[in-house]
């Protein structure tokens, strides 16, 4: 039996976790829930998978999960340091699946708790890489990646020695846009990049799958994941996402990991590691498929991807900087502040005007968000 936290549970990537958990009740128990707003809906999760203790980002949302468990024998923990300490408490794996910056924190007490961390958070890495590994390796756990496109590369690395690596290949949808004409781009609407073809994810996640700013933020997190330096990453498009991302070796041999476009896989796969479990969703059918594609991204489209390089280049808090720039724009753009086009400029501004500092530790990261959020709030249109 493997005991279970899952941060970020009422989310898509927590709620596909819960019916993996839910398909194989004899190998995973939930010990912690964790959830930001959504407590409908984590009250739900409770009374099915009665774990001993919950937490909940919003104090008010609190309130329904007071007032509806009153006199259960389950512990309530709110707000930021709630979910902080919900984290810290030992178990076999936490499931890091909360969406944005929220989730830097939780992955770091989560390891130095001495927890294993099966991590879909980017932000974990993106903003505190050097610092996120340098801690799990100094606790002896593991960080399992959950991402489809980290999950792809860890699996055809398996038994590959680390020198033989020649290039990480991470593949992308190319999200809605990728055939739309460039001089258009100042016209699309929120609902238009809300529109993914092939994914259905969260509203940040689908708006960086149309930006490409995901495939940045992929970039620098497999870097710090694998161990590989920036110019040997590089990413394709291939629309189908079925390839979910592949690794060339010194020879020439190029491995792949290939399956629907169906988060359980990857999830299940970290949750299960080192085992494979039978599938509870479709199989792929690759003579149904009949054709994959692949094309390269176009830099003037999408210039997310150059910046990866440049703040890794950078180095020290820049990411976070990167990241952080990246999440308010977003923000911004869903709520009509700004245009479609405008989320990269206002994040490539950013880092121009936002200096680096060392990543030493979480304060001087966390401490990038203040000095971002007042640049963007003077200069967001």
């Amino acid at each position: 039996m493997k005991y279970l936290t899952i941060l970020g549970s009422t989310g898509s990537i927590g709620q596909n976790a819960l019916k993996i958990v839910s398909a194989c009740p004899e190998r995973f128990q939930v010990r912690y829930l964790a959830a930001g707003k959504n407590g409908a809906l984590l009250l739900e999760q409770v009374r099915q998978f009665r774990p001993q203790a919950v937490a909940i980002a919003d104090e008010r949302a609190a309130g329904l999960l007071i007032s509806a468990l009153k006199g259960e024998p389950v512990e309530i923990l709110i707000g930021k340091a709630g979910l902080n300490a919900l984290a810290a408490r030992p178990v076999d794996l936490v499931l890091n699946a909360i969406v944005g910056m929220a989730g830097l924190e939780p992955t770091y007490f989560a390891i130095e708790s001495g927890n294993s961390v099966a991590l879909s958070n980017k932000e974990s890495l993106v903003m505190a890489g050097e610092l996120i590994m340098r801690r799990a390796h100094h606790k002896g756990v593991a960080l399992l990646p959950v991402d489809s496109e980290h999950s792809a590369i860890w699996q055809c690395l398996r038994g590959e020695p680390g020198d033989s690596i020649r290039k990480l290949i991470i593949t992308g949808s190319g999200g809605p846009f990728r055939e739309r004409a460039m001089g258009t781009f100042a016209s699309i609407t929120p609902e238009e990049a809300l529109r993914h073809p092939v994914w259905r994810m969260g509203r940040k996640i689908t708006i960086d799958s149309a930006t490409l700013f995901n495939k940045c933020l992929e970039i620098i997190e497999a870097h710090w994941l694998f161990n590989i330096i920036p110019a040997q990453i590089e990413v394709v498009i291939h629309p189908q996402s079925i390839v979910h991302s592949l690794v060339e070796f010194v020879d020439g041999s190029v491995k792949a990991q290939l399956g629907i476009p169906d988060m359980r896989l990857p999830i299940q796969y970290a949750l299960n590691y080192p085992e494979r479990l039978p599938p509870v969703w479709e199989e792929l059918d690759l003579v149904r498929l009949k054709t994959l594609t692949f094309a390269s991204p176009d830099p003037d489209k999408f210039p997310a991807l150059r910046l990866a390089y440049a703040v890794l280049e950078s180095g020290g808090t820049a990411p976070a900087i990167l990241n952080v720039a990246n999440e308010l724009a977003v923000h911004a753009f869903l709520n009509g502040r700004i245009r479609f086009h405008e989320i990269a400029q206002s994040v490539e501004r950013t880092l121009a005007a936002v200096p680096p500092t060392p990543a030493l530790s979480i304060e001087q990261i966390l401490a990038v968000e203040p000095a971002v959020r007042r640049f963007l709030d003077a200069h967001l249109t």
